[in-house]
């Protein structure tokens, strides 16, 4: 009897130890993950190409485009294992393309950047084989500067203010307006969508003291679900601007179908070298889009104050779009030319010379993310960067990054 009791109380405590074992493992498992570095969020791509890149869009399945300086243009079909240089456009070599958005695998139009006739439209149906001049500035002091399909037939795009001469108190002054274009036969050809409606700001001097920054060509965007065209602004005021579609017109707003202006300013820093120059939406089509606004100043890209806000619908306001926006109370870690929402992990990415920093609180707090030297990884993964659609982010010099999967999983930052 006294031999069995010693071999329950065995037993027993062969239990005790084996479980005490198990939480011993469990606890550090759980001190390992939490307090383990991040992985480097982007993995570095070969490009092919030390141009400067600023173009940059993920068409899904596999498939994307980028664009930078010296006409290039690249693409991948395999998720950016292996990039193509696509054929230089015809009298391309020297333009600097800003900006490039693809309808699919073989159709895609790229915009240059440049004063007047260097600011143009190219587009391709073949696979970047063969390219067509589609259009070209036709202001010769204008600077075009964001592109963005919106649809399989439909685009827009947007340009620094250009000057107009107009009757005001019986004085007939130069006014600077933002031109809007569009297209809805997939880009084949383009025509004047605002009516000398978006204003800019003018300085003492006579000159635009409002601009649009092509620093990542995400200064412009569709709220399909609001019939909204938003823009953001830099320089003496940065804002963000709306345009309206009313196709339901009201007594109070118009008898027919007609277009209203809105938007609101955004608390960052301000000057000619800074203001927004990124702008993103979580969801168009909410009841109340929430946007995120990044920016700051390129001329001094180590301050971090000012950089970053979040933005909504002004519920105090019935008529037209009023934009409201709050500065970001943990700002990212320097300017930052371009932002992104990773609808999957919920999670805000904001990227700029100096770094990369995410989001979980709609812009409110930012954090950043840096590469783990533990694990080899490439140390300036996190930084010099121009460009988002994610998963891919484009920079200088050719770099090509690709977002890790694991990054913004819950525990990996």
């Amino acid at each position: 009897m006294e031999a069995k009791r010693r071999g329950l109380i065995a037993r027993g405590s062969g239990r005790r130890r084996l479980f005490a074992m198990k939480r011993l493992a469990w606890l550090l498992a759980f001190v390992f993950l939490a307090f383990s570095p991040a992985r480097a969020q982007w993995e570095m791509e070969n490009s092919g190409t030390t141009a400067d890149l600023r173009g940059i869009d993920n068409v899904g399945g596999g498939v994307a485009w980028a664009s930078g300086t010296n006409g290039t243009v690249l693409r991948t079909e395999d998720g950016g294992n292996l990039w193509h240089a696509c054929t230089i456009p015809p009298g391309a070599e020297h333009l600097d393309f800003r900006g490039i958005q693809a309808f699919d695998a073989n159709t895609a139009i790229v915009m240059s950047s440049g004063k007047g006739d260097l600011s143009r439209l190219y587009k391709t149906t073949d696979g970047c084989h063969t390219w067509k001049l589609v259009f070209t500035n036709p202001d010769k002091d204008g600077f075009w500067d964001a592109i963005r399909i919106t649809s399989a037939k439909t685009g827009l795009m947007i340009g620094d203010a250009v000057p107009r001469r107009e009757l005001d108190r019986f004085q007939v002054k130069t006014f600077f307006h933002f031109p809007l274009y569009g297209t809805i036969d997939a880009g084949d050809t383009w025509m004047r969508l605002d009516k000398n409606d978006l204003f800019a700001l003018s300085g003492k001097d006579g000159e635009p003291a409002e601009s649009i920054f092509a620093a990542s060509n995400s200064s412009l965007l569709e709220i399909a679900g609001h019939r909204w065209i938003v823009y953001a602004t830099g320089g003496a005021m940065p804002s963000i601007g709306v345009l309206e579609f009313i196709d339901h017109p009201d007594q109070m707003i118009c008898k027919k179908p007609c277009t209203m202006t809105g938007g609101g300013k955004v608390p960052l820093q301000s000057g000619k070298t800074s203001g927004v120059f990124s702008i993103a939406v979580q969801d168009e089509n909410a009841i109340d889009p929430k946007l995120v606004a990044v920016g700051g100043d390129y001329a001094n890209p180590e301050n971090r104050e000012g950089t970053a806000a979040a933005c909504f619908r002004d519920p105090g306001v019935f008529v037209g779009v009023s934009l409201r926006c709050d500065t970001s109370q943990t700002p990212p870690h320097g300017f930052r030319s371009a932002v992104a929402y990773d609808a999957d992990a919920k999670t805000w990415i904001t990227v700029g010379p100096n770094g990369t920093d995410i989001s979980t609180d709609d812009g409110m707090n930012w954090r950043a993310l840096h590469p783990d030297a533990a694990s080899h990884e490439t140390p300036d993964a996190d930084r010099d960067w121009n460009a988002l659609s994610l998963p891919f982010v484009v920079g200088p010099h050719g770099r090509i990054g690709k977002l890790n999967p694991k990054a913004l999983a819950p525990g990996a930052h």
